[in-house]
This record gives C-alpha cells, structure tokens and sequence, in this order.
C-alpha cells in the first residue's frame, strides 16, 4: 500500500510509541496524585506541554490537553459564547473551516442565542479579508449601496477574486439566530491551512480585524501544526487547536492552546475534578499526552528538511501525472502559479489538490486498491457529495465529484511517489474510458483531412481520443518496480 492520506491521519512514529510504552507499563500512575510514582508522570506531561508549547509558539501554561482538535474546537467556541454578552453572540467563519469547527459553531449559537455567518474565500481558498471586513462592521441596510463598478479584492493566492458560492455581500444577510440582527461579533474562526487543498492563511490581518471589532480569534492550526512554522503568540491568535495525530502522534489527544485572559472567560464543557485549570475535567491521558509532546519535538526538529523534501515530491508527483495524462487533463485545486497552472509556492508544502477532467473521483479511488488517496476531508463522511471546501471556492459540483487531494509524509519515498502517479494515471484513463463508452463518445477512425473530434466541454481532445500514452503491458508498473518516466529522479533530493 502506498499511502498518500497523510492530511487523514499519519502513522505513529516509533520514536513516538517508544515514548509512549512506559506510560502503559512502569509509569502508570495518576500524575494528579501527591506520592512520587504520581509525580515522575507529572513532570512527564509537563515535559510534554512545554513541547507542543514550543511548536505551537505559545507558552507551556496556555496548553490545555483535549481528546482531540475537534473537542478543543467545541470547548473553544461554546466557552466564549457561554460567558458573551447577549448583543455579542455572532460568529464568522471561514467557508472552507474544516466540519469540527463548522458544526460547534452553530451548534453552539443554537444553544446560546448566537448567530453563525460565512466568510467567502477566494478561488485559490485564501479568505477574503475584504468580505471579512464587511461582515465586522456591517453598514445599515439604506446605506449598503452596492457599486456597480465595483470590482472583488484580489486573491492572495494568485486566481483573482471571487465571492463564495450562494454568499452574501456583506453584512446580516447570511445570519441564522436570533443575534444575527445587528448583534456584535464574539469569535472570528479562520484556519491557518486548509485540510483539503492545502491553501495557507496568514492569521496576523485576520487576528487585527478581529480585535479591532472587539472580537476573539480562533484558528485552526491542526494541518499547519508541524509542517510549517506557527507562532500563536506573534500572530495574535486568540485561541488555537491541534492533534497529536496530523503529526505521527497518537489518535485521541489533541490540545486548545489559550492565554489566561482568554481561559478566564470560557466554560467548561466536561466538569469534574478540575484538571487542565478547571477547562477539562477526567484523569489525564498520559501515553497519549506524553506521545503528543514527543510528536511535536520530533516535528520541530525535522519541519524544515521535510517541507523541502514534502514540496520536491508532490511537484514530482504533478509532473509525472501531466506527462502521462497531458496538461489539458489537470487543474489544481488551491494555489497556482501565475501563467502556469502549476501547484502555488504559497501553500501545505506535503498537499495536492487536483481535479482529473471527466474522471470521477470516487470511480478513480476504486481503480486504486494499492494507492490511498482522497475525495476531500475524511470528517465529511461517505457518500458522493461533492466537497463543500472546492464549492466554496467556486468549483463546479462535477470539478469538485472530479478532484483528489493528495498529501504525502514522513515516509514517503520518490520511488512510491513514480509508482503512484503510474497507477493513478492508469486509473484514470481507465474511467475515462468508460464514460466515454458508456456516453457513446466511442471514437471513430477519422477521415482522410478530417480535423481532431474535440470534446464539447473544452478545446482538448476528448477523454476517449486521447492515446493512453506509456501505457503499454511492458511498461505497466509491478510490485516492486515504477516504470521510467518523463521527469527524471535524479533532479530530485
């Protein structure tokens, strides 16, 4: 199995479990306890905090220890809203938020009086600070006079503007809840790095809009957390989540990294014996805790090296898919490269976003029983729906049925990444294929002089006219070997 999900989950890394062991064996005691066993955990998870303090850029005392980012994201939205005036209920976040932040969100509104509203994206996925803007300080409606002249701000990552699919523009238009009517922004929610198409943000002039409306800044930083430098502290982030398990942690252990101004005025979610500063009651998970820090000191000493190894391969990976598919079959979902259509610098450095035209994602995944890759976020759930996060961008339902994400690791090798784009290209032709079969878009032999038959949807030729190029039975990859292909590995690290 060649493994491409690593946005999903990544495996845990044995100097991580090595970590972990003694937590199972010898040091099992609760490290609440005053007696010495209880303390040498104590000063383990200790340990642990100041380590994914120093990742996250924050301080050791503003870590508190969650089950995961999607509760630390709950305890984190309902905690302000709990304790907020009335008239300051209102939420923004950002349309591509990953669903841990989207649900508690209005989940948390609807239980505390608040309203939810959307803050559009540009079509490279960065958030529209302009949109962002107007939704912190929306103009009476006589006065919101729409100009016709008027044109989108522009996009960060290099596609222009955009306004969101189906969102308003400015001001209480897009509000559910009883506070959406004039009512004061509580909490600002905007991720740092996008799951799915690996689109970055730079939370400074978001953490600036926010306060300067009086309002708290969450982000999102569980898919930045280890793959690029994050700094809660210099970036003005109010409230930040993260998982163990986006850096080859352990699965159920995350963290909510706050100051103690911002601890001050959150409720609890779980009550109890008053663990964490009294914000998560129940005896401390410490293999998982201890296995977290142990992720992040790991993380931090090979961030660097990683991300140029991480952006060499899936830029590999892009040009060996265009050499067997043509640049035609392709589009990158996210950041671009101005004039190219190649992957953005600005962006996941281990993530890859990309639409296969007329080849459905799902069929494509089921073509590649050795390669695991994804249709969208893993928190989205089955089912064909195309991705909220690629509609928020403005894609089409088809272009978002038709895109993978692929995000490479730790353990990540070139040679997987040669066999990979072999075999997914190969399911792709495959599917293609068989819709054009399937559609009667059989290609006929042309007559002497006839031009190219072009597909109706664009200028390329179509699906079923392209040649499967290389893929001839003596160059289809086995077990064991990846056939040679355009871009050679020795230009690589």
């Amino acid at each position: 199995m060649i493994y491409l999900d690593h946005n999903a989950t990544t495996p845990v890394d044995p100097e991580v479990l090595n970590a972990m062991l003694p937590l199972l064996r010898e040091h099992f005691a609760n490290p609440a306890s005053p007696h010495p066993a209880g303390q040498a955990v104590a000063r383990l998870v200790d340990r642990a905090r100041r380590d994914v303090a120093i990742l996250a850029g924050a301080r050791p005392r503003d870590v508190v220890f969650t089950s995961g980012a999607t509760e630390a994201a709950n305890l984190a939205i309902a905690g302000v809203l709990a304790t907020a005036p009335p008239t300051r209920r209102r939420v923004l976040v950002g349309a591509t938020e990953h669903p841990a932040v989207l649900a508690a969100a209005h989940a948390a509104a609807e239980l505390h009086g608040g309203s939810v509203q959307t803050v559009r994206v540009h079509p490279s996925g960065a958030i529209d600070l302009a949109h962002l803007r107007a939704l912190l300080h929306p103009m009476p409606p006589s006065a919101a006079v729409p100009s016709p002249i008027a044109g989108p701000a522009a996009d960060p990552g290099g596609s222009g503007g955009s306004r969101g699919r189906g969102e308003a523009d400015s001001g209480p238009a897009g509000d559910s809840g009883p506070a959406g009517e004039g009512a004061k922004v509580a909490l600002v929610a905007v991720m740092a790095a996008n799951n799915e198409t690996g689109t970055l943000n730079d939370p400074r002039p978001v953490a600036a809009l926010a306060h300067e409306a009086g309002a708290l800044f969450l982000c999102d930083v569980t898919q930045a957390f280890g793959r690029i430098p994050v700094s809660v502290t210099e970036s003005g982030i109010d409230l930040a989540v993260a998982s163990a398990h986006k850096i080859y942690g352990p699965k159920g252990t995350g963290a909510l990294i706050a100051g103690r101004s911002v601890r001050a005025r959150l409720t609890p979610l779980i009550h109890g014996g008053g663990q964490e500063r009294g914000l998560r009651a129940g005896t401390l998970n410490t293999p998982g805790i201890v296995g977290f820090g142990a992720a992040a000191r790991i993380a931090a000493a090979m961030m660097d090296d990683e991300a140029t190894r991480h952006r060499a391969q899936t830029e590999l990976l892009f040009d060996l898919l265009v050499g067997w598919l043509g640049a035609g079959a392709l589009e990158v979902n996210g950041p671009v490269e101005d004039g190219t259509g190649r992957p953005g610098p600005v962006r996941l450095p281990n993530t890859l976003n990309l639409r296969f035209v007329d080849a459905d994602a799902d069929a494509v995944q089921s073509c590649l029983p050795d390669v695991a890759v994804s249709a969208g976020s893993a928190c989205h759930g089955t089912g064909n729906e195309p991705s909220p996060v690629l509609l928020a961008m403005g894609r089409s339902a088809t272009a978002a049925r038709e895109s993978l994400r692929f995000s490479v690791g730790r353990f990540t090798t070139v040679d997987q990444i040669h066999a990979a784009a072999a075999t997914v290209a190969r399911a792709v032709l495959r599917v293609q294929s068989l819709r054009a079969v399937g559609s009667g878009e059989v290609p006929q032999p042309a007559e002497p002089g006839e031009p190219e038959r072009r597909s109706a949807a664009s200028d390329r030729p179509a699906a079923s006219d392209r040649p499967a190029a290389g893929w001839a039975d003596e160059v289809t990859p086995t077990q064991g070997q990846t056939p040679e292909l355009p871009v050679p590995r020795s230009a690589l690290p």
